[in-house]
């Protein structure tokens, strides 16, 4: 069961960097120099980044619980 949890925690933590990193800043480019307050308080989200930002929520969720139960089965 530990290593379950501990192969559930690499892959978690590994997905959870690379949704992170895919992830398009909030000011990207041109574009985002000129109307970045805009984009911010309407929401101006494509597909792939509704896409990245639900699998980092999930990825985070994986993590947190993963991590909770492997320090509960080690203590």
């Amino acid at each position: 069961m530990v290593i379950a949890l501990v192969v559930l925690l690499i892959i978690s933590s590994i997905g959870l960097i690379a949704a992170v990193l895919l992830q398009s800043g909030r000011s990207a480019g041109l574009s985002g120099a000129i109307t970045g307050a805009g984009e911010s308080m309407f929401g101006k989200k494509k597909g792939m980044d509704e896409l990245f930002a639900k699998s980092t929520a999930v990825l985070a969720g994986i993590f947190l619980l993963s991590s909770l139960f492997l320090a509960m089965v080690l203590k």
